[in-house]
């Protein structure tokens, strides 16, 4: 990530290119935002839809009193009795969940992590009757590729911040001043600073039609999109929608598994017939995820978001905990140690987003929204109907690490495939330079000889 200073610049520089006066409004009953609006009057039908259309400066300003009542509500936490295992089969560890979420209410500090949103250019936009909060950093080389980058759950914008720095500034990264990307992060429907939406029908096909809306607004004629977790079947879903500008997409967690394999995986084996070695490993590897429960959090949230989410609205601790059931933090160990990423506070800094915005039941909506169709399996994100490039990165402490052949033979047109010897679930949050190298390699055949890629 560049510096504070560098940040600000491009704060200032992308706000004089959206002209908008900023006023405080409330977001939510706990949050606050600043963005331009003059509605206090009647409009006609035209007006209302270029008030619609406008992009709005945004800045994060959360009341003290809803930090206040964050810590008085941990302090007042009843925990329950210790796990009876040595692991964590059972969920979030009771003393590791407790020494969290203590520093939580005494030692954290959600100011850090406002003031560093608050210097990247951040903007609304009312999409289909829905507010959608984005972040959008220009590069300073010309001709830089624009790229829409999607979270997922347990994530949000904030896992996917430090890779900013090394896509809009490759040439202090690695890279060169041709490899540059413009770059775009959304917040989703009911996450973070997006609206929540009040009704059914925002699922990944919906939100794949609001973002290629979005890169239009922006203005953008040629550009690319990436995404891992929920953001591979969005990305996915655009793909195979091929709005105009859509080039080619990159995904972290690709929809790959064939039919034989899926039917098999939900009748509980045996495996098909057929399989190679490596092909055969991948399958034990997701028959074994299965069977120790480990999408439980996934049936649930799918089954019945709104029961789960009473818990999770009223209690930090339960929404960490839960949080915590996430496979892509297996392998975290609670900021133990203070220079691996995440951290212990960019953690609670995500974890203090959802509880600041209230949108653990809303995010969790999603998944209920989705029905239930597999985000890896290839017949349900229907891979056949994709003609556009598609580019791969498996990063081996991901979920699933997909075998080449079940890729190839899921994208018709996969440009690109490469295994990396680190990372995970949440790659952009814990190997951002990494991440950002795989993106300059994976979408370098998209950029036109001509470098005119971005329309300003």
């Amino acid at each position: 990530m560049k510096s504070l200073g560098w940040l600000i610049g491009c704060a200032l520089a992308l706000a004089c290119a959206h002209e908008g006066k900023g006023v405080v409004g409330e977001r939510d009953t706990n949050m606050k935002g600043t963005v331009a609006a003059d509605v206090s009057q009647p409009q006609s039908a035209s007006t209302a839809d270029a008030a619609t259309a406008a992009i709005r400066p945004f800045n994060v300003s959360v009341p003290e009193k809803a930090l206040v009542d964050l810590r008085q509500r941990i302090a007042a936490t009843r925990w329950p009795d210790r796990e009876t295992v040595a692991d964590r089969s059972q969920g979030a560890q009771l003393a590791k969940i407790q020494a969290l979420v203590r520093y939580w209410g005494t030692g954290y500090d959600w100011r850090k992590a406002e003031a560093k949103l608050n210097a990247l250019p951040q903007f609304t936009t009312n999409i289909d009757g829905l507010d959608i909060h984005f972040i959008h950093v220009r590069s300073r080389h010309k001709n830089a590729l624009p790229v829409i980058i999607t979270h997922g759950w347990p994530g949000s914008v904030l896992e996917l911040t430090k890779v900013i720095g090394p896509l809009t500034d490759p040439t202090a990264h690695g890279g060169s001043a041709e490899d540059a990307f413009e770059v775009i992060i959304p917040s989703m429907p009911g996450y973070g600073f997006s609206g929540k939406p009040t009704g059914t029908g925002w699922d990944p096909d919906h939100i794949a039609r609001a973002w290629a809306e979005l890169m239009k607004r922006l203005g953008y004629t040629r550009y690319v999109a990436q995404g891992g977790d929920w953001g591979a079947p969005v990305s996915s879903t655009m793909a195979r929608q091929a709005p105009a500008g859509l080039l080619g997409i990159h995904l972290n967690l690709p929809a790959t598994v064939p039919p034989e394999v899926a039917a098999a995986l939900a009748g509980g084996g045996p495996e098909p017939a057929g399989l190679s070695e490596k092909e055969r490993a991948v399958f034990e590897s997701l028959m074994t995820y299965a069977k120790k429960g480990n999408s439980a959090y996934n049936v649930i949230m799918t089954a019945r978001p709104q029961a789960v989410g009473y818990g999770l609205t009223d209690s930090p601790a339960g929404l960490a905990a839960w949080m915590l059931v996430h496979p892509g933090f297996a392998q975290w160990t609670y900021g133990d140690d203070p220079e691996k990423s995440p951290t212990k506070d960019e953690v609670l800094d995500d974890f203090t987003l959802y509880w600041l915005t209230n949108s653990a039941t809303s995010s969790a909506r999603l998944y209920w929204e989705n029905g239930g169709r597999g985000i890896t399996s290839a017949a349900a994100q229907k891979t056949a109907e994709i003609s556009l490039p598609v580019a791969i990165t498996v990063f081996p402490e991901e979920v699933y690490r997909p075998p080449e052949t079940w890729a190839r033979r899921a994208y018709r047109k996969l440009i690109y495939f490469h295994e990396v010897d680190k990372g995970g679930h949440f790659a952009a949050w814990e190997q951002p330079e990494l991440f950002a190298a795989e993106l300059r390699a994976a979408f370098k055949s998209l950029r036109p000889a001509d470098r005119k890629v971005a329309a300003r």
